[in-house]
């Protein structure tokens, strides 16, 4: 054990380093307590149980591709909250682009609003996705730990991480008014580290890939704004803006120019640290299979190296993007719009930005992980 703790010294020291600031972000990041009295109208949303169909008209509609439509009564018994434990009757709405049908055992999410004098109502929310979710979620845990063993294992952890920092330090503090792309830079860069420190530990391996990742990344978002600045676009012409631009009307600090960006950098890193971590730990054995290898042999062994990821992994990224939006790309395509009209529309300038971008900072980073890791191996045959 003393001899674990000798070997992985630094990597312990960092990531307790990492430990104290993630815990000291989540404490200046997390939400204010309302003191503001409960409304005397509300409403929660619940898991309940189907137990009897009262009345079913909901069919299948062919002139929305098989879509159901129609009305469900029914009887559920509610599990949680202050109603659980009561039988009460609700309504499912179906159509084609909302809610499911429902049968006797499933389960459900109600919405059940009360009113000031004690009456309430029920209505199915959702088709309740809980343990399904919960079924995928191991499915891939399993495969993952199956197949890539303790390094697997170890690649869950950091995922933890990431979403962790996002949901609890990232998201809260911008809804606080921290600013946008220093705030979402910083967080990023905390991923970056403690991924890779999680992966490989604390060595030169490591830290050149930290050190390529956070550059890679600083480069995506320097071209975002560059970008976003000659084609004369920002975070407010993002889609689903219009709710975030409500609530900085009413009073919450939310910075959203700086949204386009930020999501940039965000779906910037992944690719990168994937791409730093394998040219890092691919030079290292370069220069380990031939210890005499120079600088400038190690660096254009990198560059050879990285340029075969460049065709596979900038088209993953721009087939990414386009994928996430292939419905509304469908869409355009059904309006017959012409060439000029396509070219000018505020959504392919932001897919423009975002999947170009992103393809710099992986491009970019593959020469700056190399120069890292080639000036680092030098210095390392020189000490040694």
């Amino acid at each position: 054990m003393k001899k674990w703790f000798s070997d992985n010294k630094n990597t312990i020291i960092l990531l307790l380093v990492c430990a104290v600031i993630f815990i000291v972000g989540c404490v200046l990041a997390s939400p204010e307590k309302s003191d503001s009295p409960s409304a005397e109208e509300y409403s929660e949303y619940e898991r309940a149980k189907v137990v009897q169909i009262l009345a079913d008209n909901t069919v299948q509609d062919e002139t929305s591709d098989g879509g159901w439509r129609g009305e469900q009564l029914m009887l559920v018994d509610v599990l949680t909250g202050q109603y659980s434990g009561k039988t009460i009757q609700v309504s499912n709405f179906v159509g084609p682009l909302y809610g499911v049908p429902l049968n006797e055992g499933d389960g459900a999410v109600v919405a059940i609003s009360t009113y000031s004098d004690g009456s309430f109502i029920g209505t199915v929310y959702e088709f309740d996705r809980l343990v399904p979710m919960i079924i995928v979620v191991l499915l891939f845990l399993v495969s993952a730990v199956a197949v890539g063993g303790k390094t697997g294992a170890k690649s869950l952890f950091g995922l933890g991480i990431t979403f962790v920092s996002l949901f609890f330090i990232l998201i809260p503090a911008l809804m606080k008014g921290a600013p946008t792309l220093p705030t979402v830079f910083g967080v990023s860069s905390f991923i970056a580290v403690v991924s890779l420190a999680i992966l490989g530990g604390v060595q030169k391996k490591t830290v050149c890939a930290m050190l390529g990742t956070v550059s890679g990344t600083a480069l995506a978002m320097i071209f975002g704004l560059i970008s976003q600045g000659i084609l004369r676009i920002d975070g407010l012409r993002v889609s689903d803006v219009e709710p975030l631009l409500q609530l900085r009307q009413t009073g919450t600090p939310i910075g959203l120019t700086g949204l386009l960006v930020g999501g940039i950098i965000i779906s910037a890193l992944g690719a990168v640290m994937d791409v730093t971590m394998g040219i890092s730990s691919a030079l290292f054995e370069v220069s380990a299979a031939n210890p005499n290898l120079g600088k400038k042999e190690l660096f254009r062994s990198g560059m050879n190296i990285g340029r075969d990821m460049v065709g596979t992994m900038t088209n993953t990224l721009i087939l990414a993007f386009l994928g996430s939006s292939f419905v509304f790309i469908l869409y355009l395509y059904s309006m017959g719009l012409s060439g000029y009209q396509l070219i000018s529309s505020a959504y392919l300038s932001l897919e423009v930005i975002s999947g170009i971008s992103c393809s710099i900072g992986v491009v970019l980073s593959i020469p700056i992980t190399a120069i890292i890791t080639a000036i680092a191996l030098a210095k390392s045959d020189k000490t040694a």
